[in-house]
């Protein structure tokens, strides 16, 4: 299986919390896991293409939302928001745009990121990478919600995986801060935050700027209102926000989104002749939404925006963009993911996507460079657990200070510490995103509880309150698979009462849109027995759930469980 390229730092961060936390215990109980396999089987992605000279929408598939892009020379990179899960924000590398590897994590060290106690949908918002060419420098500035606020990190070589701690910026307030360098050198951050005065209607928001001095890494003078409202003050326009400066021909294009992250979402522009405005709006905005299309279309993606523009060596532009690919209505449960379409100019403006088309889920590029491919379309990933150190396509849940895994001659060993998944704290769980409508994923499990209070399984992870359990417990003294659905409130829909109680049992969960199945096996996978069927999955979705993550498939051990 080939394994995704190591990140060196991730691994020294690592090894200093094995060094630093407290010495687990003998005595502890763990769950051994020997392998975990996704395969993703969406009837959208069926249809072949010409790997060379097409490629899919969406690029990134599953819970990689609001992507941001820069260049230098021919090397792209792309990172994306992580909120309350670690490590942050994954940074990918690619040569031509569609085929991506991920580089690792910019936020992966404790150091970088605290999340103790943050809700699953705070944390880091936004992330936006940019490269300066003055000092040879990339940042990424991005919010921890409920954190530390507004900062950035910078590196000198992204491939390197090395990024410093935080740099504060305490002027900056709001959400959603990017930079920009202009010819002459100097430096401004764009960001949204409420407006001047009094907001005059709900989701009344503003793009603001500062001067941003490269040698401090701080603001300076006075910040200024670009934009108060949107691009049309008089229709109350919502939630102006991700904004990025541009400039083009000497002339400064100011990009955002409107409307929300949801149906209503469209990304708009406007143009200056100098980089403080002000911001004339282009008469044919928005520039990309798919709010004006038929909601019973076939395949929909929707809830598009949140883009950001890049130029390609040969003067083409691109846009990458964040979208939903609903299953019902507006119920979805791969979270919001990464899509990617070349740029037309009318009238000296950037356009994605004319008003009325479809994004398209294959689109024509020329001069592809096509790898294996596991971050889009229908593909088998496999973890053998193999390797030294966690597959950058595990997450886990807030900033870890106790080593609780451990990869140990072709396992995972998951200890059953005394922390849960309905609580704000850093469970035993590492999760895989659901990158597929239609979807199985499955595991081996050798775990004996010793006592009614343990737990060790796969669970189905929208959020603390939005999940589903399969589990190994012990129950009266007997020892069972249960299956439970939390939605609010935890309701066992699945139980099997296990025979040979210590045995390796293969478990596996089947999704189709908004329906999962529960199994396990006892022979190898020769034969599968249901444990649960058809559970109603639109509870992970974020029409029920809320929040801006998607559903991960982790595999869970605890200490602490409770049905109740």
């Amino acid at each position: 299986m080939q394994k995704q390229i190591r990140n060196t730092l991730l691994s020294t961060g690592l090894l200093i919390i094995c060094a630093f936390s407290a010495q687990i215990v003998s005595s502890q109980n763990k769950a051994v896991f020997s392998y975990f396999e996704y395969t993703g089987k969406d009837i959208v992605f069926s249809e072949p293409i010409d790997p060379a000279r097409e490629y899919r929408n969406p690029i990134l598939s599953g819970f990689y939302p609001d992507p941001s892009i820069c260049r230098k020379g021919d090397d792209y990179y792309l990172v994306n928001s992580t909120f309350s899960y670690y490590p942050g924000v994954p940074i990918f590398h690619s040569k031509d745009l569609v085929n991506w590897v991920q580089l690792g994590f910019v936020l992966n060290r404790p150091s970088q990121l605290k999340l103790d106690g943050i809700r699953l949908s705070g944390g880091i918002y936004a992330p936006a990478i940019e490269y300066n060419k003055h000092n040879d420098t990339f940042y990424m500035i991005t919010t921890c919600v409920d954190g530390i606020g507004n900062f950035l990190v910078k590196t000198k070589n992204p491939q390197s995986g090395v990024w410093s701690d935080p740099i504060l910026l305490p002027k900056v307030w709001g959400i959603d801060p990017s930079l920009f360098f202009d010819d002459d050198g100097k430096g401004y951050i764009v960001h949204n935050d409420a407006p001047e005065g009094k907001p005059e209607w709900d989701g009344h928001r503003a793009i603001w700027i500062h001067n941003f001095d490269p040698e401090t890494d701080q603001t300076f003078g006075e910040r200024q209102v670009l934009l108060d409202g949107g691009v049309d003050r008089s229709t109350k326009p919502v939630w102006i926000e991700g904004p990025h400066i541009y400039k083009i021909n000497g002339k400064y294009y100011l990009m955002a989104a409107e409307g929300g992250t949801g149906t209503y979402h469209s990304e708009v522009v406007l143009k200056s002749d100098s980089v403080k405005g002000p911001y004339v709006p282009y008469e044919g905005n928005p520039i990309l939404t798919q709010r004006d299309l038929p909601a019973d279309r076939q395949f929909p993606v929707t809830s598009v925006g949140h883009a950001d523009l890049i130029d390609a060596p040969d003067g083409q532009w691109y846009a990458v963009f964040l979208g939903c690919r609903p299953y019902q209505g507006d119920y979805y449960n791969t979270g919001r993911e990464t899509f990617l379409l070349p740029v037309t100019w009318k009238d000296d403006f950037p356009v994605i996507l004319d008003a009325g088309k479809s994004v398209p889920y294959i689109v024509e590029k020329e001069g592809l460079q096509p790898a294996g491919n596991t971050l889009t379309g229908n593909f088998t990933w496999r973890d053998n657990f193999d390797t030294a150190s966690l597959d950058y396509k595990w997450a886990m849940i807030r900033t870890p200070y106790d080593q609780w895994w451990n990869l140990n001659d072709g396992n995972l060993e998951l200890h059953a510490i005394d922390k849960s998944i309905y609580d704000k704290t850093n469970p035993a769980f590492l999760g895989y995103r659901q990158q597929n409508l239609i979807f199985e994923a499955q595991t081996e499990i050798v775990f004996v509880p010793r006592t009614e209070k343990e737990l060790a399984g796969i669970v189905c992870f929208q959020n603390e309150k939005h999940n589903i359990v399969f589990g190994k417990i012990r129950e009266q003294g007997v020892d069972k698979l249960i299956v439970d659905h939390n939605q609010g409130n935890r309701t066992r829909v699945g139980e099997y009462i296990l025979k040979e109680p210590g045995k390796a049992i293969l478990m596996k969960v089947t999704g189709e849109n908004d329906r999962y199945s529960f199994y396990a096996s006892f022979d190898k996978g020769n034969n599968w027995t249901k444990i649960a069927s058809d559970i109603d999955a639109k509870t992970l979705s974020t029409h029920v759930a809320g929040g801006f993550t998607g559903v991960m498939i982790g595999l869970y051990a605890t200490s602490v469980y409770s049905s109740k």
